[in-house]
C-alpha cells in the first residue's frame, strides 16, 4: 500500500494488532518487566536486544504513540516524554554539552526561552537569538565553531509569528548541525517540517495533540536524515563509544534512523526519568485519533475570530498568520496552505486594565493558562505568565501589557464572536 494519508495515520499508525489481541492500543501500567534468565535481561541492558525492563526508560503503551507521531511527521523514531518542555530539553542536551553553542529564533515560548537562556545557560550552553526574519547573512553570522543546533518554533507561542524553515535547515546544514523545530501549534496534520529540511521535530503533545486538556506530555521524532559520522568531530555523544554501554557507537550500531532516540532513551531518560505515563499516553492516543478532524475546525474558529477582531475599533493590533494583512500571510500559505492554528493574538486599547476588564465579561472563552483544546480559552500575559514585568519590560518583549492570546476551541465561530463583541462592547 503506497504512503497513507495524514488522517489514516491518525487512526492506524504505530499499534496493529494480531489474531486476538486488543483493537485499541491497551495500557502497560507496569514499572517493571519479567525475565527468566538474567542473561535475557543483561542482553537489554547491553542495547543488544530489544524489549523492557524498566518504565523510566521505555514502556510498550508509550512506544506505540511514539510511533504513530512519527508516522504523522515522517520520521524514522520517536519518543514520548513527561512535557514539551521535557521534549525540548532532551532533543538539545542530547547533542550539546557544556561549552556547546544554540543558534535559536528569539520568537518563542516564553518558557523555551527561559530553558535555553537560563538554565541550559548554568549547564554552560550558550545561545545566540536571532530573529525569526533573519536574512541568510545575519543567520551565518550568529554561527560558532562550537554551535550544535538550531531551534525554531513553526509558529511561535503567542507572537503567532511564523519560521522560514527551509532557510534555517540550510543555514544549519551549511554549518554542519540540525535544525530543531517545535511543531506543537501546527501539528501534522498542517505542517510537516521535516518535508522542508528539519532534522528533529518537538511536540508538547499537552495541546492539540491530547487536544481535551486531559493529559501533559511531550514527543521528539528524528527525521533519520541528519549524517552524524559526516560531523563526528561535533557530535561525539553519538559518534564517540558510551562507556556507560561497554563502549556503544550509536551512530555507527543504530544508523541515522535510529541513532538520536535511541541515545535520547538509553542516556537521558535513564538518567532524568522525564516519562510520559501509560496512562497519559493512552489519552493521548485518543486524541490523536481525532486531530485531522479536529485542526480544520481550530482553523476556521481562529480566522473567522481574527477577521473580526481586526475590524472592531477597540483592537488595536491582531496577530493572526492567516490574515492576508499578517506579515506572515506569505509564509505561512507556503508551509501551511491549509491553515496553522486556532490561537490568535490580540491588542487592546487601555493595555493591561481593558484586557483584564474585558475578559471578566467572557462567557464562553475561559481565563486559563492553557491553549489549543477543544475549549475556547484566554489569557494576558501582562496580568498572569509576565504579571511581574512593567509595562516597559513587556514592550521590549514583543508582549504588550493589552495583549491577550485566545485560543479558539471546537464552538461554534458565532457563538464565540457573540462572546467577544458583548465582552468589547
Amino acid at each position: 500500500m503506497s504512503q497513507q494519508k495524514i488522517g489514516t495515520r491518525c487512526v492506524q499508525a504505530g499499534y496493529t494488532p494480531k489474531n486476538g489481541e486488543p483493537r485499541q492500543i491497551p495500557i502497560i501500567q507496569s514499572t517493571t518487566f519479567k525475565y527468566d534468565t538474567s542473561e535475557d535481561m543483561g542482553k537489554l541492558f547491553d542495547l543488544e536486544a530489544s524489549g523492557y525492563f524498566y518504565t523510566r526508560l521505555q514502556n510498550p503503551t508509550n512506544d506505540h504513540v511514539a510511533a504513530k507521531i512519527a508516522a504523522l511527521e515522517g520520521g524514522t523514531a520517536g519518543m514520548l516524554t513527561s512535557s514539551g518542555q521535557a521534549a525540548n530539553f532532551f532533543a538539545l542536551f542530547n547533542i550539546c554539552e557544556c561549552g556547546s553553542h544554540i543558534v535559536a529564533s528569539s520568537s518563542i515560548y516564553g518558557g523555551t526561552f527561559n530553558l535555553i537562556a537560563v538554565t541550559m545557560a548554568k549547564m554552560g550552553i550558550e545561545v545566540t537569538f536571532v530573529s525569526p526574519t533573519a536574512t541568510d547573512e545575519e543567520l551565518d553570522a550568529a554561527f560558532r565553531d562550537n554551535t550544535r543546533a538550531v531551534f525554531g518554533e513553526t509558529i511561535a507561542n503567542p507572537a503567532l509569528t511564523v519560521l522560514d524553515i527551509e532557510k534555517f535547515a540550510n543555514a544549519a546544514h551549511r554549518h554542519g548541525v540540525p535544525l530543531i523545530v517545535d511543531n506543537t501549534f501546527p501539528t501534522p496534520v498542517n505542517c510537516r517540517p521535516i518535508e522542508w529540511g528539519a532534522d528533529i521535530v518537538t511536540h508538547s503533545t499537552t495541546k492539540y495533540m491530547d487536544g481535551h486538556g486531559a493529559g501533559v506530555g511531550g514527543a521528539i521524532v528524528d527525521s533519520g536524515k541528519f549524517d552524524w559520522m559526516a560531523h563526528a568531530d561535533k557530535f561525539p555523544g553519538l559518534t564517540q563509544p558510551d562507556e556507560s554501554y561497554h563502549g556503544i557507537t550509536y551512530a555507527e550500531k543504530f544508523g541515522k534512523e535510529g541513532a538520536f532516540i535511541t541515545k535520547a532513551t538509553a542516556q537521558l531518560m535513564r538518567d532524568f526519568g522525564s516519562i510520559q505515563s501509560p496512562q497519559n499516553a493512552f489519552i493521548l492516543n485518543l486524541g490523536l485519533e481525532s486531530l485531522h478532524v479536529r485542526m480544520p475546525r481550530h482553523v476556521e474558529n481562529g480566522l473567522a475570530v481574527a477577521k473580526f477582531l481586526e475590524k472592531h475599533p477597540k483592537v488595536v493590533k491582531v496577530s493572526y498568520p492567516g490574515l492576508e494583512s499578517d506579515p506572515y500571510y506569505e509564509i505561512a500559505r507556503k508551509y501551511m496552505p491549509n491553515g496553522g492554528c486556532g490561537v490568535v493574538s490580540f491588542e487592546l486599547e487601555g493595555g493591561r486594565s481593558a484586557a483584564e476588564a474585558f475578559m471578566k465579561k467572557l462567557r464562553v472563552a475561559a481565563i486559563e493558562t492553557h491553549v489549543a483544546d477543544a475549549r475556547t480559552c484566554c489569557l494576558n500575559p501582562a496580568t498572569s505568565t509576565h504579571r511581574q514585568m512593567t509595562d516597559e519590560q513587556l514592550l521590549e518583549a514583543g508582549i504588550p501589557a493589552g495583549l491577550v492570546r485566545m485560543s479558539c476551541g471546537l464552538e461554534d465561530k458565532e457563538d464565540l464572536i457573540a462572546d467577544l463583541e458583548q465582552a468589547l462592547s
